[in-house]
């Protein structure tokens, strides 16, 4: 079951105050990453990822959705490029790099997507469907469904269960692709 300190509800801005957080690093840590080159690789992981991220969301299929939804499913693939940073990236220092690339790209590429990934109080919902620790894709979906208002629909719940795949394939892959010494994949 559990425990009161398992939950964290996020606040106002949730993604940003990720990006503002302060991680205890030691020097050592992030020189020893600068060196070996996985320092840079996370900045380019992190901007890749925004890059796709805005790609998606503005191709036609993307103009379809609803606005409320769209914002739901941008949303959805920030927290799935936070959750996959954090699990397969070599370590801490390297998830931090790849996410605070990831947000100050996606400031600079789009404003508006850009505040769509730090301004909802639905990323608890989403953080808390990830920390479940089982059926993380089914969960996932299950939230995307509730947060656009048609929970219990299976059709939204495949369509988010699909966008959490398919993004957390995109991050993994380009983790893949980029080599990191030390790498989890």
């Amino acid at each position: 079951m559990f425990e009161d300190g398992d939950m964290k509800i996020a606040g106002e801005k949730p993604s940003k105050e990720m990006n503002n957080a302060v991680y205890p690093l030691s020097g050592e840590e992030y020189q020893r990453e600068r060196i070996n080159g996985n320092i840079e690789k996370a900045k380019k992981l992190g901007q890749t990822i925004a890059q796709v991220l805005v790609d998606n969301s503005k191709s036609a299929i993307a103009q379809q959705h609803e606005a409320a939804i769209e914002s739901q499913k941008i949303l959805l693939l920030s927290v799935t490029a936070t959750t996959a940073f954090e699990s397969f990236c070599p370590n801490q220092v390297t998830a931090n790099t790849a996410l605070n690339a990831f947000f100050d790209r996606l400031k600079v590429l789009d404003e508006e997507i850009y505040e769509d990934c730090c301004d909802s109080g639905a990323y608890s919902f989403y953080f808390l469907a990830y920390k479940s620790g089982n059926d993380i894709e089914r969960r996932m979906g299950q939230t995307f469904a509730m947060v656009c208002g048609h929970d219990g629909d299976p059709i939204y719940q495949e369509l988010g269960e699909a966008l959490y795949c398919w993004f957390l394939g995109v991050v993994k892959q380009s983790i893949a692709d980029l080599k990191f010494i030390g790498g989890k994949i």
